[in-house]
């Protein structure tokens, strides 16, 4: 097989076991509005839903940091695994946000993430240092975000997502190019490294997909107040 046979098979991999992460959350969000003993379970106990919270960052940094050490099953299941608590947890804003809000930052979300990707996939300039950029913001707005905790500024909340949507449109450009430069050097005789490089590079772009989405939610939810 040629090599621009295999980067785009590991493309498709990458994006087809995202959107499958994507569908597993969505229902898991839906199943869990739907359902008030699961809401009673999870949001009326502070503890359980912080469990569920350090639970799916755990998920992340094992997965991020251990996939090598995985079989292609194990990292399978805990991508699932990841995708389904973060529908649960998720499911908070169905039940705080009108259906018309979320279902145009769901659409305008697509729409920027498949644009920027597909900018990342054909541009010919390297985005390594715009992605450098992006990830110190990204340092900036966790930094923002905690702060803004103890200060509750709505206005601080509406300057936050502002950035986050140009810092994970960003990174979704350059996450693309890297894993497109990723797939240049999978093995082709290798199914196992190639199922671990394809569920690390979903997991990669289902985390700039749900932040944008994120980012873009509070957005729109504040344009409408």
């Amino acid at each position: 097989m040629r090599r621009a046979e295999l980067v785009n098979t590991y493309l498709r991999g990458v994006y087809g076991w995202m959107m499958l992460g994507l569908l597993v959350t969505a229902v898991c969000a839906f199943f869990t509005a739907a359902s008030p003993a699961i809401q009673q379970v999870i949001f009326g106990n502070q503890f359980a839903f912080i469990g569920l919270i350090i639970a799916e960052f755990g998920l992340v940094m094992y997965l991020s940091a251990r996939i090598a050490n995985l079989s292609a099953g194990a990292a399978t299941g805990l991508f699932l695994l990841y995708s389904a608590l973060n529908g649960v947890t998720l499911s908070a804003i169905l039940l705080v946000y009108a259906s018309s809000t979320v279902f145009s930052a769901f659409f305008t979300a697509a729409g920027m993430f498949g644009a920027m990707s597909l900018y990342g996939m054909t541009t010919k300039r390297d985005l390594t240092s715009m992605g450098s950029f992006m990830m110190m913001g990204l340092f900036g707005i966790v930094i923002a975000m905690v702060v803004n905790i103890f200060i509750g500024s709505s206005m601080m909340q509406l300057v936050i997502s502002a950035i986050g949507v140009i810092v994970f449109t960003g990174l979704t450009a350059y996450d693309t190019q890297r894993l497109a430069e990723m797939g240049e050097s999978m093995p082709a005789d290798d199914a196992t490294a190639v199922r671990r490089g394809t569920i690390l590079g979903a997991l990669t772009l289902y985390l700039d997909f749900i932040n944008l989405f994120l980012m873009l939610l509070r957005l729109f939810a504040a344009s409408r107040d």
